[in-house]
């Protein structure tokens, strides 16, 4: 029985063992130009770790010798994992990458990297903080990066600052995804499967001959998958469903030698809903009401009914209410159907993009390119995720009648426009020892946004003899059309929460030298300057039109003030490289970035913020050995960020004279210290093994922040601040694990001599628990996720060689694995109230709620290439 344990633990240690980052793409594809230009990287003999070309460096090169950390996905890794969108590598594939929805919803990711994630980049008015490239043309916002992928050659993940060669909100690293450019040559994909929860997927890619000079290529996806958590409401959206489909052109066009200039445009649609956020428990904290002080904290006590950092000087007031009929608590096992049905419809993201890369080889020293592109994206939200287990809590008394249902579940409604453009030009070449890179960028992005969130459903209780005995549910009209500018939005009319509007506008010049010293020794030196300007304004807040001159006293008094606001940024960078032998490669890197500012259309002031800089080391080993057989990349950083944006939910006031509790953004004093390492190790011990592991190990600290906590009181139409408390309160950094690993699994087994085979993947991520909030302490739960899939490839058919059927069976998340991704606290802790004293409300205080990762899904697919 020893034996037989010993053997089971190093079976799964040897699946575990995956080749996830930097040795990704033992296939990868490249375009042929690309692969010339990479020619001064050794070709490996046929039994040993294929070369990967990347261009981090904004120039072709071989991964190994790029002294940067970078992970890369190829065409075959997004097909061995069923890489569908952008959010399928929430799972963990990249250990230092983490992706997670925003809030519970899929239509806007959060993507970080190295401890740089911002909780809330979902506003106009604040910036991501690891850039997002598709063809080198930056992202803006994170809405539609959820859109089905197209072709893509691969995905480059590029580790710490990139703010002297990407710029600035690189302050984390850079996502840079590269599509396949036409060929010149016919041929294509075509593939279609199935799996359970009725999903279905198809995409063809089609590659023509080119004609005068002009080659064409045509990509359309589809994806479909129902919901995994049902709506009991007959007739409204479920939960966690999607449907995606797009369509992309790309035009290649080679004038003369040394002339390719690429056009390409694409469109995509998504359809999705959120996942469902489960009551995990009932007052957790132990609320009770109470006369008595609550201690301070500045984390949550556990049992204990304290907001972090607050000094309840005035106790407790309300009372904790009893869950409705019908709420089901469960924090252990993820809901197959909700417990009470809401009205709900799909959210929309539309994105569209035009892109025209030109590079014009001027003389064997100097190449000139040229990338202008044009991008937009519409999100219209229809979020109702929470239903009973968010706020408002409903007091169930004989009061709620079917004339007057106590309303509860929140519709978190909104409509985002963004438009973009930008210009970028470089010059790339070569003099003698000396590699260099130069440029000059624009950018400019247009971006409003609105959000509403009125209630759908109400109580009605049933009552007997006096008593209430139970309750029934009915839908309630949720909007009044008292905002008739917003009709016909997805916010329909409803009473505007906020509403805003920003232009931001981005000049850069940026410059990067390599000094190839000795044929082992490579110094470089580069450094961008950015000028940034953004103007906003707050348009609706708390349903008060801001542009109303009526409203201009009203508006004043909160201290509102549009944003007009202009940043300057050095950001340089210095790396030295040394080539120890020809497989062995070791570097030290200094790199900055940088988070633009903003303002928080989520406060009644638009409050202001600064931009977070960044400032890193980094040292580093990339080597090849026993015979290329083996691989190791090393990475060991220190980050010291300062003036961190970090969020917290607080008392302000609105223009009508009400209070509420919403979040404000503001610049955290001190320095944030992220350490961390990465290692990244490939075998392939036989010619059809390959093997390896990829681990990251991120450390953070952000300094205590003095909280300042007010009682604000309206009397007479004049506002006070009743009660000022100031505590300290420690903060964190959200969906950063600190411990997290990857690994992966190939084998094939050749079926014959015409090329056939058998192939076997399987790939196991691990992450840590991590923090979902800037300001709690409490954690959501750690993740094991196994996928694998199962393929008989390249089944050649008929007497054309290059014409072949692949046939695979697919799965993510094998052993069903089931976590809390996201637990919010705040429904389970005191909100604060203006009083004489500064007093902690617990009437609508119910329990945590979070959000259940996504089952099991498998099916089956089938290929034709030709």
């Amino acid at each position: 029985m020893q034996n037989s344990i010993k053997f089971t633990v190093s079976a799964l240690a040897l699946a575990c063992a995956a080749a996830a980052a930097p040795a990704f793409a033992a296939d990868t594809a490249v375009d042929a130009d690309e692969a010339a230009a990479a020619a001064e990287t050794t070709t490996p003999d046929s039994t040993g770790l294929t070369d990967i070309v990347v261009t981090a460096t904004k120039r072709e090169t071989n991964l190994q010798k790029t002294p940067i950390s970078i992970s890369v996905m190829g065409t075959d890794d997004i097909k061995k994992r069923h890489v569908q969108s952008l959010f399928d590598l929430a799972d963990g594939a990249v250990p230092s990458l983490r992706v997670a929805p925003f809030e519970a919803r899929q239509s806007a990711l959060t993507v970080g990297i190295r401890g740089i994630v911002p909780l809330d980049a979902n506003q106009p008015a604040r910036e991501q903080g690891v850039g997002i490239y598709i063809d080198g043309v930056y992202l803006g916002r994170q809405h539609g990066i959820n859109s089905a992928l197209f072709d893509v050659e691969r995905i480059e993940v590029l580790k710490g600052p990139q703010g002297t060669l990407f710029g600035r909100n690189t302050e984390g690293g850079a996502l840079s995804i590269v599509a396949r450019a036409p060929s010149g040559e016919f041929g294509g994909r075509i593939s279609s499967g199935v799996g359970n929860y009725g999903a279905v997927n198809a995409e063809a890619h089609i590659d023509l001959p080119a004609v005068a000079g002009f080659a064409l290529k045509l990509d359309g996806v589809f994806q479909r998958q129902d919901p995994t958590t049902i709506n009991p409401m007959p007739g409204q959206a479920g939960f966690n469903q999607f449907n995606r489909r797009g369509f992309r052109a790309a035009v290649r066009w080679k004038p003369a030698d040394g002339i390719t200039n690429d056009f390409s445009y694409d469109v995509a649609r998504g359809e999705t809903t959120p996942f469902y956020s489960q009551l995990l428990n009932y007052n957790p904290n132990n609320c009770a009401p109470s006369a008595a002080a609550q201690p301070v904290s500045a984390d949550v006590i556990p049992g204990a009914c304290v907001l972090p950092g607050a000094n309840f000087s005035g106790g407790l007031t309300g009372t904790v209410r009893p869950v409705l009929p019908g709420v089901v608590v469960n924090g252990s096992t993820r809901m197959k159907v909700a417990d009470i049905g809401v009205p709900q419809r799909v959210s929309v993201d539309k994105t569209h993009g035009f892109t025209n890369s030109f590079k014009w080889k001027v003389s064997p020293e100097v190449e000139l390119r040229s990338i202008t592109a044009w991008r937009g994206v519409n999100a219209d939200q229809w979020d109702n995720s929470g239903g009973a287990h968010r706020l408002p809590v409903v007091n169930l008394t004989a009061a709620c009648t079917a004339a007057s249902p106590c309303p509860f579940s929140r519709y978190s409604l909104a409509d985002l426009r963004q438009r973009q453009f930008s210009q970028e030009i470089q010059a790339v070449g070569s003099i003698g020892n000396i590699d260099y890179v130069a440029g000059l960028y624009y950018f400019n992005e247009h971006v409003s946004d609105d959000a509403a969130t009125p209630n759908t459903n109400g109580a009605v209780a049933t009552v007997v003899n006096g008593v209430v005995t139970g309750a029934t549910y009915v839908t309630i009209p949720f909007c009044t059309g008292n905002t008739p500018q917003f009709v016909g939005k997805a916010v329909n009319g409803c009473s505007i929460d906020r509403a805003s509007a920003v232009v931001s506008k981005s000049y850069a010049a940026f410059a990067q030298i390599t000094w190839n010293a000795t044929d082992a020794l490579h110094i470089t030196a580069g450094g961008r300057y950015t000028r940034d300007k953004k103007q906003g304004a707050l348009l609706f807040s708390r349903n008060i039109n801001y542009q109303d001159p009526a409203n201009a006293a009203a508006v004043a008094a909160v201290g509102y003030k549009p944003l007009d606001a202009t940043w300057n940024r050095f950001n340089p960078m210095v790396t030295v490289a040394y080539d120890v032998n020809p497989d062995t490669h070791v570097y030290a890197k200094y790199a900055t970035g940088y988070r633009a500012g903003g303002a928080s259309s989520r406060t009644s002031d638009y409050r202001a913020f600064n931009p977070e800089d960044v400032k890193s080391y980094e040292l580093g080993l990339k080597a090849d050995f026993w015979n290329r057989r083996a691989r190791i990349n090393l990475a060991a950083y220190m980050m010291d960020r300062k003036d961190s944006q970090v969020d917290l939910s607080t008392i302000q006031p609105a223009p009508n004279g009400s209070n509420f509790n919403n979040l404000v953004t503001f610049n955290a004093p001190g320095t944030t210290k992220i350490r961390g390492v990465e290692a990244d190790f490939t075998i392939k011990p036989v010619d059809n093994l390959t093997l390896g592991l990829s681990y990251a190990y991120t450390y953070f600290k952000v300094p205590p922040v003095s909280v300042v906590y007010e009682g604000i009181q309206t009397i007479a139409g004049v506002r006070t601040v009743v009660n000022r408390t100031t505590q300290p309160q420690n903060f964190y950094i959200v969906f950063t694990p600190r411990n997290a690993a990857s690994g992966s699994l190939d084998y094939a087994i050749p079926m014959g001599d015409n090329g056939m085979e058998v192939r076997l993947h399987l790939d196991a991520n691990y992450s840590q628990a991590t923090q979902a909030f800037d300001q709690f302490a409490t954690k959501n739960d750690a993740s094991f996720i196994v996928n694998g899939r199962l393929a008989l490839a390249d089944i050649p058919v008929g007497a054309d060689s290059t014409r072949t059927v692949t046939i695979a069976a697919w799965v993510r998340n094998m052993f069903d694995m089931q976590y809390v991704f996201r637990r919010d606290p705040s429904n389970s802790l005191p909100q604060v109230q203006a009083s004489t004293a500064l007093v902690g409300n617990i009437g609508n205080t119910q329990g945590d709620y979070g959000n259940f990762n996504a089952p099991r899904t498998f099916g089956v697919e089938a290929s034709i290439k030709f």
